[in-house]
């Protein structure tokens, strides 16, 4: 039988966003031109949608936050909603064709209701959606009716936690990016808990597209007699949790290569109990599409300490080097670091060094000697705080953020967090965060929005006979962040950024701010930038398109200069990753953008997706 991801010609793929990042590679990039520099200040609302699923903590103790990129494939958009129901609606008018519930119990605990889309298969007569919930399901869909499948899996679903989560019947576990897709294969990450040293397993599982039997699966931690135990103290590695894959899976369609960026072991801000470099965490990892077997890796982050997961997809991108194109992949951080390899080989493309780094104050902790720098790019986010970085707009805020300093650390990136209260930057939100970046291959240009917040931590010992000694304790801030009650940084602006790296030269070719808080401006003080998550897209027609920020707007950008074009407020900040594609119908561009607000950043929430157009 024949398999295919999408049987779609050229120029329909051109027209629509038939994967979550326009492409497999995680690109986010559109060829369309009709919308420009010129006319973008003419964009209207062409229409808007109300899921109906949203959540503010009152009815439900869980918050809501839309974070969904919408896929538009032969005439048809898909969409999934917090409460994990998936709908199908006419891309040019908004009119919902159907909708599917899978009944996720919303009184569960979940940490949000939350979902970042699904992903399509075809063999060119059925067509079908799959993608995962909060409760570890994995669905199929087909994409005409909106029914189950009933050959794959139990009545059209995969029970994810069977073979993983077993020994944990009460520790979190589920899916809430999409997976990817390769032939007759569904490959599927996951988010699991790590609060706890031992909890469901990280690994990356592919499933048959037509009967949901596993066909392979890679241990994201290395078990005994496989590559990477080694890098693990004693047995430390049995029923490690974390070390998943989260966010989002690239796929070289033609190489038959699949991309993991895999997060910190658990727990996450203390590993005296899993001395060593701790592979994958942290990791690169390439692994053979069709088998699951590594190819190569790149660790990031040696031992992580910090809740510095790789958050974002990695994005298979083309540079020259030495006159010759070469297949790249690049694979950006919460840390502020872009790392740049070859796709096939894993060699990196930028220089990288081990460089030496503090070692820690806690008992039994053993923080890794050395850590990763790449030379080039420069990191796109604040590394460090110093006292004289002190914020200077807003008064109130210095006067808090000089008290919250007091007797306190300031680290340098890799410090790790001691007895005393010790203030690093990034946060644990980064820098960069599952938004991820866009790359234009017009101009090999890689478009990354950074937010630069801090967070404040401090380790104290448990009681005796505690699964661990030590546990992270954040300071009074909202979320342990660098910020006052009203989320203003402690720090001087930017708060946020949107940055051009050039990834031929690893030069920047500009930075602009990203977002504003309304009541700073209204006092006169000029744009700072907020906390942003989301991220952008990149057309042909020379913007990039972008919400993301903490401020209820949607953004243009002239993609050559960083000039900011054209805004637009919406009814709530627009977590998401906005979708581009033509109408079949009216041969018009659109660009649509889920706006749920909510998350951890505001109190307004919201159930619209909004689409534009040029009348």
């Amino acid at each position: 039988m024949r398999f295919s991801t999408l049987i779609l010609a050229a120029p329909l793929l051109a027209q629509e966003w038939p994967y979550y990042g326009g492409d497999s590679g995680g690109t986010k990039y559109s060829p369309l031109k009709q919308i420009t520099p010129a006319n973008v200040g003419g964009l209207r609302v062409a229409w808007e949608f109300h899921t109906g699923d949203v959540s503010d903590g009152k009815t439900y103790a869980v918050r809501s936050s839309f974070e969904a990129t919408p896929l538009v494939i032969d005439g048809v958009m898909y969409v999934t909603t917090p409460f994990n129901r998936l709908i199908a609606l006419d891309p040019e008018t908004g009119k919902q064709i159907w909708a599917f519930d899978p009944k996720i119990d919303r009184n569960r605990p979940f940490n949000l209701f939350i979902n970042r889309g699904g992903a399509m298969w075809s063999d060119g007569k059925r067509k079908r959606i799959f993608y995962g919930t909060l409760d570890a399901r994995l669905f199929s869909i087909d994409a005409a009716t909106g029914e189950p499948d009933t050959a794959f899996g139990v009545k059209g679903a995969v029970d994810l936690r069977a073979g993983v989560a077993d020994k944990f019947p009460g520790r979190g576990y589920g899916m809430t990016s999409p997976p990817a897709i390769y032939k007759n294969l569904v490959i599927c990450g996951a988010l699991a808990a790590d609060g706890e040293p031992q909890g469901p397993a990280g690994d990356v599982r592919a499933f048959d597209v037509l009967t949901g039997k596993l066909v392979w699966r890679f241990h994201t931690v290395p078990r005994a007699g496989e590559f990477g135990n080694e890098t693990w103290e004693g047995e430390s590695w049995k029923d490690r949790g974390g070390v998943n894959a989260w966010s989002i899976l690239s796929v070289d369609q033609k190489r038959g290569i699949v991309y993991l960026p895999l997060t910190s072991p658990a727990t996450d801000l203390y590993g005296g109990d899993r001395k060593g470099a701790n592979l994958f965490g942290d990791s690169l990892v390439a692994l053979d599409a069709g088998t699951g077997q590594r190819l190569w890796h790149f660790q990031t982050i040696h031992h992580n300490i910090w809740d510095y997961d790789l958050p974002a997809q990695p994005n298979l991108i083309t540079v020259v080097r030495g006159g010759k194109r070469v297949d790249a992949v690049s694979q950006i951080t919460k840390t502020g670091f872009v790392f740049l390899f070859d796709r096939v080989t894993g060699k990196p493309l930028f220089d990288i060094e081990e460089r030496p780094v503090p070692a820690s104050e806690i008992p039994g902790e053993q923080a890794h000697p050395t850590q990763p720098f790449p030379l080039k790019p420069a990191p796109f986010s604040r590394q460090g705080f110093r006292r004289e970085d002190l914020n200077d707009v807003v008064p109130e805020t210095r006067a808090f953020c000089e008290k919250l300093i007091d007797g306190a650390v300031f680290g340098s990136l890799y410090t790790p967090i001691g007895p005393r209260p010790t203030v690093l930057f990034p946060s644990t939100n980064g820098g960069a965060n599952w938004g991820g970046a866009s790359f234009d291959p017009e101009t090999m240009t890689l478009y990354v929005n950074s937010m630069e917040i801090g967070f404040v931590q401090r380790m104290v010992k448990r009681p005796e006979g505690s699964v661990i000694p030590y546990r992270s304790q954040g300071m009074q801030t909202p979320n342990s962040r660098f910020w006052d009650k009203n989320l203003i940084p402690c720090q001087k602006p930017p708060w946020g950024l949107l940055s051009a790296i050039d990834m031929n030269t690893g030069e920047y070719r500009w930075r602009s701010v990203l977002g504003v808080i309304d009541e700073l401006t209204a006092k006169g003080i000029p744009p700072t930038g907020t906390s942003n998550l989301g991220g952008s897209v990149v057309t042909a027609g020379g913007l990039i398109f972008i919400g993301a920020t903490n401020d209820s707007r949607f953004r243009a950008f002239d993609k050559k200069t960083g000039k900011e074009l054209w805004t637009f407020r919406l009814p709530a900040s627009g977590h998401a990753t906005p979708t581009v594609y033509q109408g079949k119908k009216s041969g018009k561009q659109f660009v649509a953008i889920a706006a749920g607000g909510g998350n951890k950043y505001s109190n307004t929430y919201s159930d619209t997706l909004v689409a534009f157009r040029l009348p």
